[in-house]
């Protein structure tokens, strides 16, 4: 990424489509790998930063298509996890991980405390504000919105292969998850996941707990294996069988509101 953080040019998230109609509210915890100066490299070689241990490859991409065709807000931050998880509570041990998978980040050994504090002022807390700023508007103006956290996750992880092709990840609101399963179980060439790669007990769902269960608002993580949303087409078909899926499942939640 270019430019320093304390640059006045420096955005660590971008809402787009502000004014979507839709009741959707589209994330994407980790749609980047940019990694800002002074930090350059973090230590690590190119393949490194272009692999799934900074960021979820393919992850922005069926954000943006899902966000196109239900005229959705999309909101994401701009740089690598590596830097900073915003998928985690600013207290958390992994918030800045010194080992991604089985990769050592040298730019996060012994990280003094005040650099720790820096990266949650520049990136952190100004997603998080973002979004909290977004679903503030939108419940002033009586508005709806359901939560939906996009993610990917590698076919191989520590050397144990993954056969689901998505997993719906959900905690105590199953209201979209039940049927996002439903719907998208009727796929006979998907295997589909319950809480599965990962699960809330993972820590994993820091972002939909905070503005979604936490607010009210019905919400939902998608993980998708990455090698699923590799090229353009799939990415876009994904988004495709998403929006469709989502359709249904907001029909449910407003069928149950009345």
């Amino acid at each position: 990424m270019a430019g320093d953080p304390v640059s006045a040019e420096y955005r660590p998230v971008v809402v787009s489509n502000a004014a979507g109609a839709s009741d959707f509210v589209i994330l994407c915890d980790h749609a980047c790998n940019d990694i800002p100066l002074p930090l350059t490299d973090m230590g690590l070689s190119a393949e490194a930063l272009r692999s799934h241990i900074a960021w979820d490859p393919g992850a922005l991409a069926v954000s943006q298509a899902l966000s196109e065709r239900l005229d959705a807000v999309l909101i994401h931050p701009t740089v690598s996890r590596l830097v900073i998880d915003c998928n985690r509570a600013a207290d958390a041990p992994d918030l800045i991980p010194e080992i991604s998978e089985t990769t050592g980040i040298p730019g996060n050994a012994g990280l003094d405390p005040r650099e720790r504090e820096r990266r949650i002022e520049r990136v952190h807390r100004p997603y998080h504000e973002a979004i909290d700023a977004l679903l503030d508007d939108r419940e002033g103006e009586g508005r709806q919105s359901l939560l939906v956290a996009v993610h990917s996750y590698t076919p191989v992880y520590k050397g144990t292969k993954r056969p689901w092709h998505v997993g719906i990840l959900s905690d105590r609101d199953r209201r979209l998850a039940d049927i996002l399963l439903e719907q998208l179980g009727r796929d006979a060439t998907l295997v589909v996941a319950d809480n599965a790669p990962y699960s809330p007990d993972d820590g994993v769902y820091y972002t939909l707990a905070v503005h979604g269960e936490a607010r009210g608002h019905a919400c939902v993580m998608i993980e998708i294996r990455n090698d699923e949303i590799a090229s353009k087409e799939t990415q876009r078909a994904w988004a495709e069988r998403l929006a469709v899926a989502l359709a249904s499942a907001r029909e449910a939640v407003i069928k149950e509101q009345v």
